[in-house]
């Protein structure tokens, strides 16, 4: 039996966790100094507390990280202060040069990394996130094996350490984005009272921009005229209150494309446009 160690069972991790043990995982969970909310989802999941984090590193075969951001690389550092030595897998939004300063963390304990992201809600009976992992490649099936017949899709990427959390990255920066602009865009409406007829517009699409990379060259090559309604988005919202930042940010970027107007730019084009800085300087 694979024993899994979860820091900290939070309502994603816990759930998590909870699957790794229906697949026939023993799983510990540290319970020094959590809350009573903690332990209660410990105990509803039914995981195995231990007193504290060297009895986990003693017995856990793999730990599993999940939590908050910015706590990341101190969980490492403790539990390479512990000289463990198995397998530690990160699987905190955090950056793919976060995740490199981990990994450099855990290296004098002898552990092996693996670079984890979760994407979707907490696993249930009705939802499977997909859980991505990349780093060493004779690691990743020990980690996969744990989710086996699981609502969580364990899925190996290409590519060493750092790569799973560009993909968590890159797919959050788009969704929780466009979640916080869709309400700001309400909030906007709402204000002139055109808000029902906002909502049937957008009802009219079905689809994610995201999806829509063909598109993305049309936006470009337009951005010289869409910027400056940016502006002007953001000149409104001002005057009523609601936060501008996003607006202007949409019209920074679009000055990055400066160059293609009235053009008909390849994505290749396009990408390469927006790591180049806008003409004449910093918008």
């Amino acid at each position: 039996m694979t024993v899994l160690g979860i820091l900290h069972p939070g309502s994603m991790g816990a759930a998590i966790a909870a699957q790794a043990r229906r697949s026939g995982a023993e799983v510990l969970w540290c319970s020094d100094g959590r809350s009573p909310e903690t332990a209660h989802r410990a105990e509803q999941c039914g995981l195995s507390a231990v007193g504290g984090l060297s009895e986990m590193t003693d017995r856990a075969d793999v730990i599993l990280s999940m939590c908050p951001p910015a706590a990341a690389e101190d969980v490492a550092r403790s539990v390479a202060a512990r000289s463990y030595s198995g397998t530690y897998v990160d699987g905190n939004a955090v950056s793919p040069a976060t995740m490199a300063r981990i990994s450099s963390i855990m290296q004098p304990s002898g552990a092996t990394v693996v670079d984890g992201s979760v994407i979707g809600s907490p696993p249930s009976a009705s939802k499977s996130p997909r859980l991505y992992l990349s780093g060493p490649r004779e690691a990743l099936p020990r980690v996969v094996r744990l989710f086996a017949g699981s609502a969580v899709r364990a899925r190996p990427l290409d590519g060493g350490v750092g790569q799973a959390s560009a993909l968590k990255l890159s797919y959050s920066s788009y969704q929780k984005a466009s979640r916080v602009l869709a309400a700001v865009a309400y909030a906007l409406a709402s204000d002139y009272g055109v808000e029902a007829e906002l909502l049937d517009i957008a009802q009219g699409r079905t689809t994610s921009y995201l999806a829509e990379t063909d598109y993305f060259s049309k936006v470009a090559a337009r951005s010289w005229r869409w910027r400056p309604e940016m502006r002007e988005t953001a000149l409104t919202l001002a005057e009523v209150g609601l936060p501008p930042e996003l607006a202007d940010a949409a019209a920074a970027v679009m000055e990055r494309w400066e160059g293609l107007k009235a053009t008909s730019p390849t994505l290749t084009q396009v990408l390469a446009e927006l790591h180049n800085g806008p003409p004449g300087g910093p918008v």
